[in-house]
């Protein structure tokens, strides 16, 4: 089993799709682990905030099936298969790691928005703060450290429980 952590992220009915990325991802693997939930202003494109989280789990997937997989959950839940990189989503799933994995090409591994994003970066800290970065060799919360703009997100309170 590889530890992997998706991010989960959705401004479209974002509720519902959050729910649905997490029960998705339970028939992927298990040992679910969930960070908060944070509303964060859309990057890129002005449109309403979304939802982003993490979720680290253990999958016997191999890299290229579960990157698979998670392409066919976000098509199944409405995404546009030829969507820009900067507009509405009803379900974005990206791997950030997948054990220490460490890839060029598609899915980019480690995925460059944990050193970009703090939607990305303040639920990796939650789950993981001590985790060596594959590739990078700082820990988590090294980067964590360097981030100003953390207060862009909100925290949203759960209105479910992880099963």
């Amino acid at each position: 089993m590889i530890t992997t952590y998706i991010g989960v992220g959705t401004n479209v009915e974002r509720k519902k799709h959050v729910e649905a990325a997490i029960h998705e991802l339970s028939l992927l693997g298990e040992d679910l682990k969930l960070s908060t939930i944070y509303e964060c202003p859309s990057v890129g494109f002005d449109s309403a905030a979304f939802y982003n989280l993490v979720v680290e789990m253990k999958t016997s997937l191999p890299l290229i099936d579960l990157s698979q997989s998670l392409r066919k959950i976000e098509l199944n839940w409405g995404r546009c298969e030829f969507a820009a990189k900067f507009q509405d989503r009803t379900l974005d799933l990206d791997i950030i790691l997948f054990g220490n994995e460490v890839s060029e090409s598609d899915p980019q591994l480690p995925r460059s928005d944990i050193f970009k994003y703090p939607f990305v970066i303040q639920p990796l800290y939650e789950l993981c703060p001590d985790l060596i970065i594959p590739s990078d060799g700082r820990a988590v919360r090294q980067v964590w450290c360097q981030y100003s703009d953390l207060d862009s997100l909100t925290s949203i309170k759960p209105w479910f429980e992880l099963k």
